[in-house]
C-alpha cells in the first residue's frame, strides 16, 4: 500500500549502471519503460526519492533530492551526482546506491533551459556543469557562447564545449565564491545583454546575478538562476 501511494506520484526505474566520472562525481544511469514516456528539455532536473521505498515516514521527512539530467536516451536518464561530503541522505544515496536498485523520482521539471538570445552566458560550479552540458549540446552550432565554470581542480571537469573557461578553487570553498564573480565580470561580453544561466551555490549565484544587473546593466529577467545547494540548508545536501 505504501509503495502504491509513492508510485502514484513518482516515476519508477532502477539503477542500470554507475560510473565514477570525476573524483567526486558519479554518473548514475536510471532505466525503465516509464522513462521513455517522459518529456525532458535540456537543463531540467528530476527529484530522486532517497529514502527507503517501504518507509512512508521517510517520504514525510522530505527525502527528495534534486539532480540535473546529464543525458537522455530512449529509456534511460543519466545523472552526474556530485558528492558534497557529509552524511546527509542525498550524499549517502549517491555513494551507496547499487546497480539493480529500484528508484523513484519525479518527472523532469525546471526553468533552467535555454531561451532565444543573441548570445548565451553560463556561470556556475560542478553542480551547474551537469545542467550546462545538455543545454550547450542542444544549442545551434552557430550560437554565440560565453561562460565560466569553477571546479576544485582539472580532475573535476565534465566534458563541455571549448567556449567555457575553467577556474580552479584549489581547496577553497565553492560557497560565496568571489573568484567566480570576478571571472564572470572579466568575460568579454557584448554591450547589449544576452541571456545568462547562473546555477550552483545559492549565495554565489546571487552575487553573480547582482554583478550582471548592477555593473553591466542587464535586466533581471535576462539572468536565469537556479540554486542547487548552500551550506547548512536542509534538503540541499
Amino acid at each position: 500500500m505504501k509503495n502504491q501511494l509513492l508510485e502514484r506520484f513518482l516515476v519508477h526505474g532502477e539503477i542500470e549502471s554507475i560510473e565514477q566520472v570525476t573524483r567526486r562525481m558519479r554518473r548514475i544511469r536510471l532505466a525503465g519503460p516509464a522513462i521513455g514516456e517522459l518529456a525532458w528539455v535540456p537543463g531540467q532536473q528530476i527529484r530522486v526519492y532517497v529514502g527507503e521505498l517501504t518507509a512512508l515516514r521517510s517520504w514525510r521527512e522530505g527525502l527528495l533530492r534534486t539532480y540535473s539530467v546529464w543525458e537522455r536516451a530512449a529509456e534511460t536518464l543519466d545523472l552526474c551526482v556530485f558528492d558534497h561530503g557529509g552524511d546527509g541522505p542525498g550524499a549517502r544515496w549517491s555513494r551507496e546506491t547499487k546497480v539493480g536498485q529500484p528508484v523513484l523520482f519525479t518527472k523532469p521539471e525546471g526553468r533552467l533551459v535555454t531561451r532565444p538570445a543573441e548570445y548565451h552566458v553560463f556561470a556556475g560550479e560542478e553542480t551547474a556543469s551537469v545542467a550546462f552540458g545538455p543545454m550547450l549540446r542542444a544549442l545551434p552550432a552557430d550560437a554565440r557562447i560565453h561562460g565560466v565554470v569553477e571546479v576544485d581542480s582539472a580532475e573535476g571537469q565534465l566534458p563541455l564545449p571549448d567556449q567555457i573557461d575553467w577556474r580552479y578553487r584549489e581547496g577553497r570553498s565553492a560557497a560565496s565564491s568571489t573568484a567566480l564573480v570576478a571571472a564572470v565580470a572579466a568575460l568579454p561580453l557584448p554591450d547589449e545583454p544576452g541571456v545568462a544561466y547562473v546555477a550552483g551555490e545559492a549565495r554565489t549565484i546571487q552575487a553573480v546575478r547582482d554583478q550582471l544587473v548592477r555593473d553591466r546593466g542587464w535586466p533581471r529577467q535576462s539572468v536565469i538562476t537556479k540554486p542547487f545547494w548552500t551550506p547548512g540548508k536542509r534538503g540541499l545536501d
